[in-house]
This record gives C-alpha cells, structure tokens and sequence, in this order.
C-alpha cells in the first residue's frame, strides 16, 4: 500500500462538513430569493431586504470555507470515476468556490456604483467599493444576472451528479460529506515498523522449523 493513498482521508474533515452542510441551504435560500425577486413584485423589497445581507454571510462563509481548502486535504474520489469525470468535478468545485466569492462582491460593487449601501442591521450598512456611476451600475447589474444564472446551472450540475452518484452507481459518494458516522466501514490502516506474528506467521514458523 503506497503512502499516498495511507495519508488520502476517505472522509472530507469536519469544519469542512459543517461549512458544506451551513451554505448549502443559504445558497438554495439565495437562488430561490433571486428567482421570486424576477417573478414577483409583491414581496420585491421584503426580498430584496434578505437578498442582500444573505449574499454577504455567503461572501464570509466561502472565503472561511476556501482557507479551510487549503488546510484540509480533500478526500479520494471513488473508483467508479474515470479520470475525466474527477477532473470535472474538481473544475466544477473550483467554479462553484468562484462564483460563491465573486458573485456577491459584484452585487456589493453593484449597490455601490447606484448609491444604495447595503444595510445589515439599522444604521450599520457596508461601504461603498465601487464609484457612483450610473453606467457602471448597468455593467455590474448585467454581470450579476449573467453569473446568477452560471451559478444556478453549476449548482444544479453539482446536485444532479451527486445523486446520479448516490442513487444510480451507489457508490457511496455522499459518504465523503454526510455528518453523522459512517457504519460498515474499515478506516485503512497505517502500516507500522513493528512486525506482529499473526497465526498464519506461527504456523509457517513451525513448518521451517527444523526438526530435532
């Protein structure tokens, strides 16, 4: 067994599992907010309200979550994937990471250029970081529709392979993220420097040993 393959958890770490499982339904929360705030305008500004504090804790909770990337080692995908397929899936996590942190820095930029600060309890409201400018306004608000409907699509690519993975292979995918312990399962051992004599090593020693 290679040392590579001892050192490669079988499971993601556990910050790395509450921080997936904290998002997840901020982001589905997020995309539903963003489709009502389209399709309706009766609860436009009670929407618009949540929408833009929300797109902030996203902006923190990823930028938490990628530093937690790089301290925590991903685990191995399953044997099922073919070399393409996990190249695809970590260029599709990549892109989700990316669209995660820049989407909500362009809405932030967004509000900035049309003078609208976003509020996030009473007086308290975050800086501008992009100049007063009606066109630039448009720009940004343009950007922010075409990477809302990017991340609806890669978001629900994501949540398609990891059941097509669950319920069609069963290859236990989902196993690498669920919270609760994992049963039926043998953590790979790390070999040891320390030779220990199993019955099978005993009764080969008494075959070779010599006869008096």
């Amino acid at each position: 067994m290679s040392e590579k393959t001892i050192d490669r958890p079988t499971r993601f770490a556990l910050p790395s599992r509450l921080l997936h499982w904290t998002m997840a339904p901020l982001v589905i929360a997020q995309l539903v907010i963003g489709v009502a705030m389209v399709a309706s305008l009766t609860g436009y500004d009670l929407l618009r309200a949540i929408h833009r504090p929300l797109g902030i804790v996203i902006l923190i909770f990823v930028v938490i979550r990628i530093g937690n990337r790089l301290l925590h080692r991903p685990p191995r995908f399953p044997s099922t994937m073919r070399p393409l397929e996990r190249r695809v899936a970590k260029g599709s996590e990549y892109l989700l990471y990316a669209l995660l942190l820049v989407q909500p820095v362009i809405g932030w930029a967004m509000l900035s250029a049309a003078g609208s600060p976003i509020v996030l309890y009473r007086s308290l409201h975050l800086p501008a970081i992009a100049p007063h400018d009606t066109s630039v306004y448009a720009l940004l608000r343009q950007s922010h529709t075409i990477l809302a409907y990017l991340l609806f699509l890669t978001f629900t690519a994501h949540l398609c392979a990891v059941m097509f993975h669950t319920l069609v292979l069963r290859d236990r995918t989902l196993d690498r993220m669920i919270l609760q312990p994992i049963r039926g399962t043998t953590p790979v051992a790390e070999p040891t420097d320390n030779h220990t004599s199993t019955p099978a090593d005993a009764t080969t020693t008494t075959l070779h040993r010599p006869l008096n």
